[in-house]
């Protein structure tokens, strides 16, 4: 009997042994080393990140096949745990051991990550720090990429999927970030880009630094691949909670619990009609449309923002309307007077498919003058990524709401949805004006012989103008025609939104059955 109670004893001194080694990671050394350029390690990032004592770690003692086999949990830490009391999967690449180098076992471990949170519904987070490929590996490294980027497809609009870059991410490594949902990067210690400064300088002959060809500010605003460039890991977490707090756990799972910020559905902005100008070439903050329509909160921001510096003459966020998760989409007259061009159209579609797959309903705030002229965009392929945007909204079966604003001219009148392309409300306000060009444009192509003819032409040519807008342009014009839904006063407009969005919600819609449609790239 003793025997027996002296193994055990042994066992379990055994058992504690890994486990603190494990928890070492790298050793004493490496963590210094990576606390001095002020990162977090990757259990301290898990901490951080998820609600207090709920990780639970799968892999802990996990070790290579191949010729680098000691090396704890093979250089990434995986499990599970909660966020808010949403469950979540989570994997976070420990750099303290190989540089987080990525081999046949540390993919292994990944891919059961990505695996269970497909099978069971919940959302997944990747914590990317890591120096590429385990060369001592070979094409065992490079199998691994290819088998989590399988299992990132195949979990595409199934499950959110989140990934923070905190460190290098180079080579193949960058295209699992690329094909989740969002990318986090934090300034001053992520970098993400296929070929570093040294191959660039040796193959192109250019002098780039690490911050300028894939630092966090350049591959949001430059690249359009990060959708949050944040100043520390602390805040990078905060935002991924509050992203995380608008998502449903997975696609077949309702939209998450009406979150009641303390604001009332009739409430009601005098005000509001006041912040646009009523020239319809005058600039205005349509944040500030948002920050009155939506829910507001007792403090802070009551919008989420993606892509807050790429592509800003579109807004896309996620906002509450009566407590209900939305996604917006809004031209912003401040920058490039709010018309589509290419980076636009590509940000805006994305939001608007990760919308749709998710069942999370989609408000348009319009203001657009049009698609972005010149060679650059027309050469660049506007076509066909301004096509997006079109695919986007018509294959959409979720909730879509538009307002417009103040104008709404051409091919951008239907690129912002409108009711030809599913949605399901569209308003104005009295202001908005529905043209196939703006009075400017148009006034001097349909009264031109009256121009020619008359002895002040400038004169008659404002007068046109006047009468193009109250005659043609009008929203009472579209919604005779039942292509406006109704006429708003704006200081009305969040309760007849909310009484919108409500009476939509529980839309369900059928399309002809297909394998897939093929988007326009």
């Amino acid at each position: 009997m003793s025997d027996d109670v002296e193994i055990k004893k042994e066992q379990l001194k055994t058992l504690k042994e890994r486990r603190v080694k494990a928890a070492e990671m790298g050793g004493s050394d490496r963590v210094a080393t990576q606390k001095k350029k002020g990162k977090l390690t990757a259990r301290e990032r898990i901490a951080a990140l998820l609600d207090e004592g709920s990780f639970r770690e799968t892999g802990l003692f996990a070790k290579s096949r191949g010729t680098v086999t000691d090396i704890a949990a093979d250089a990434v830490i995986t499990g599970y745990g909660s966020i808010d009391g949403k469950k979540v999967y989570i994997y976070s690449q420990d750099f303290t051991s190989t540089g987080g180098t990525l081999a046949e076992i540390h993919s292994q471990k990944i891919c059961r990550v990505l695996d269970s949170a497909t099978r069971e519904g919940h959302p997944v987070i990747g914590l990317n720090d890591s120096g590429g490929a385990r060369i001592q590996d070979g094409v065992d490294a490079l199998a691994g990429y290819g088998k989590i980027f399988f299992r990132n497809t195949r979990a595409s609009g199934v499950i959110p999927q989140i990934c923070a870059i905190l460190g290098p991410n180079a080579g193949g490594a960058v295209y699992s970030p690329a094909l989740m949902d969002f990318t986090f990067m934090v300034k001053g210690i992520s970098y993400a880009y296929i070929t570093g400064p040294r191959v660039v300088k040796a193959a192109m002959g250019q002098e780039v630094n690490d911050e300028e060809l894939g630092g966090a500010v350049t591959v949001q605003k430059k690249a359009g691949v990060a959708c949050r460039s944040e100043d520390s890991e602390e805040e990078c977490f905060q935002h991924i909670r509050e992203l995380l707090s608008f998502l449903p756990s997975n696609n077949r799972a309702k939209l998450p619990s009406r979150i009641d910020w303390g604001d009332t559905p009739d409430r009601e902005d005098s005000s509001l009609f006041d912040i646009v100008p009523a020239a319809p070439n005058k600039p205005y903050d349509m944040h500030r449309i948002i920050e009155s329509l939506y829910d507001r909160k007792k403090e802070g921001q009551n919008y989420f923002e993606l892509f807050p510096i790429f592509a800003t003459n579109i807004i896309t966020c996620f906002s509450r309307l009566n407590g209900w998760s939305v996604g917006i989409i809004a031209n912003q007259p401040m920058s490039k007077a709010g018309c589509l061009d290419i980076d636009a159209s590509d940000k805006a579609s994305r939001f608007i498919r990760f919308c749709d797959a998710f069942g999370i309903p989609i408000i348009n705030l319009v203001d657009v003058p049009g698609y972005l002229p010149g060679t650059e965009q027309e050469w660049g392929g506007i076509i066909r990524h301004g096509a997006k945007m079109l695919f986007a909204y018509s294959e959409a079966t979720v909730p879509k709401i538009t307002l417009t604003i103040r104008k709404a001219y051409g091919g951008s009148y239907l690129g912002m949805c409108s009711k030809d392309l599913g949605a399901d409300f569209v308003f104005c306000w009295p202001s908005t004006e529905l043209a196939v060009m703006g009075a400017e444009g148009a006034a001097p192509i349909i009264f031109r012989r009256e121009l020619e003819s008359a002895d002040d032409s400038e004169k008659l040519l404002e007068e046109k103008i006047r009468e193009y807008r109250q005659e043609f342009a009008n929203p009472y014009r579209a919604a005779e025609h039942l292509h406006v839904d109704d006429v708003l006063d704006p200081a009305e407009t969040r309760p007849r939104l909310i009484e919108a969005l409500e009476m939509v919600i529980t839309k369900t819609e059928d399309r002809p059955a297909k394998k897939h449609g093929t988007i326009p790239t």
